[in-house]
C-alpha cells in the first residue's frame, strides 16, 4: 500500500469548514470518497480540534 500523501489528504478534505473536530474530518473524507487509509489515519488522530487545514496536515504527518 502506498504512503498517504499531502495531496490525498487535501482531496479527502476538500470543502471542509474550519474550525472543526476529528469526527467531521472523517465524515468529510468519507463524503469525498477518500481511500480507507486516509479515513483510518484521520480516525486515529490524537488531537480532536483543528483550526485549519495546516493543523490537520501537521497532526496527520507528524504523529
Amino acid at each position: 500500500m502506498a504512503e498517504l500523501s499531502p495531496i490525498d489528504l487535501q482531496k479527502a478534505l476538500s470543502g471542509m469548514d474550519y474550525p472543526t473536530d476529528k469526527q467531521h474530518l472523517v465524515e468529510r473524507a468519507r463524503k469525498n470518497k477518500a481511500d480507507d487509509k486516509v479515513v483510518s489515519r484521520l480516525n486515529g488522530l490524537k488531537q480532536d480540534h483543528f483550526d485549519g487545514p495546516n493543523e490537520v496536515q501537521k497532526a496527520v504527518f507528524n504523529e
